[in-house]
This record gives structure tokens, sequence and C-alpha cells, in this order.
């Protein structure tokens, strides 16, 4: 946070208690020509100060200070990784990453709009998932398991349409996962598609 911003916010957070410059310098015992210095940008208030004017104007240090987001293409890799525990449970595909975004959308670059487009894409993956599954299930009472044996190559003969579109369902979402988790870990942005803008 630049000097500016946090002379301004504390100036605004001394206004907002109906607090004068000297009353903030009583309560926090700090010089009275220190809160002007910090309201006027010319000095940051760190450690004992930063303690003392915070305690004051009965707020949290973090409240007063806007930390700036530090890289962790690690942290990023792993968050993308962790889509893949869709393969144990399709829930878990949503459930952890989204843990992970909440805790650290703030502080890491590009957690954020990862974090976004990927609980995004997993979601909209369950529910085609959980669709196809319900369909299928209605469909054998149609029929609907029908198979592959006059157009299809021998190999796929023994699998049904139903499977193949499952295993297609799949192995997108894992491709999609590690080609994203590759785009993270050299910087740029993830593209999940498709996916409903949920968050």
């Amino acid at each position: 946070m630049g000097k500016e911003n946090l002379a301004s916010k504390i100036k605004n957070l001394r206004k907002r208690k109906g607090y004068s410059q000297e009353q903030l310098a009583e309560d926090s015992n700090l010089s009275l020509r220190t809160i002007q210095r910090i309201e006027n940008g010319e000095t940051i208030p760190h450690g004992d100060s930063l303690r003392k004017l915070t305690q004051a104007l009965g707020i949290n240090p973090d409240d007063i200070l806007e930390w700036a987001p530090t890289e962790d293409n690690g942290y990023l890799v792993i968050m993308n990784l962790s889509a893949l525990a869709f393969i144990f449970h399709p829930l878990l595909g949503v459930i952890i990453p989204m843990v992970m975004w909440i805790l650290k959308k703030e502080k890491i670059k590009l957690v954020n709009d990862s974090g976004r487009k990927l609980i995004n894409f997993q979601i909209t993956w369950t529910l085609v998932l959980y669709a196809f599954q319900i369909i299928v299930t209605q469909g054998r009472y149609v029929n609907f398991d029908i198979k592959l044996t006059q157009w299809a190559p021998v190999l796929l003969q023994k699998f049904s349409i139903a499977g193949v579109c499952l295993a297609f369902l799949y192995l997108y979402s894992i491709v999609l996962i590690i080609i994203n988790t590759r785009r993270n870990n050299k910087g740029f942005k993830s593209r999940y598609v498709p996916s409903i803008p949920i968050f």
C-alpha cells in the first residue's frame, strides 16, 4: 500500500471515530507530530506504532494495511491439480479447489481468477456428468445402451455409446486441468471452457 493510500485511510478512520489528531495522539500514546506525519503521508507506521494506532482506532492491523498479492505458481499448480480429485468423486473436484481458492484468493496473484474459472468449470462438468447419468439410467428403459457394432473400430465394439461418452467427459476434464496447470505455472491465466459463470 502506498503512503498516500495509508494516510488517507487513517485520516478517514480517525474522522469516522470523531477524533481530532490530538485525541488520536493521546489515545495511541504517539506524539501529535507522528500522527500528522502519518496522515500527511510522510511516514508509514510500523511495528509498535502501527499496533498503538490500530488499537486506538479499534481496528485490526490487517484492516488498515492492504498486502500486495504475492506470486506463488506452486500454489496455483496444486490448486489446479486438486481438481483431479473428481476422479474419486465428482464433488471432490469442486470442494477441494474451492477451499484452496477461498483461503488464498486475495493473497496470491492469479488465484482469484484461476480459482473462479476452475470452480465454474468443475461445477459445470459435475452437472453435465450427473445429467448424463440420469439420461443413461432413464435410457436403459428405452434401449439407450446401443452397442457400437457396425461403424466403430474393433477395439470400441465392446463398449457402449454411454461408456465412450463417459470416458470422453473424464478425459476432457483431465486434459483441460493439465493444460491450465501448465499455463498457470508459466504465469498465464486459465482458460476453462465450457463453464457456467457462477462465481
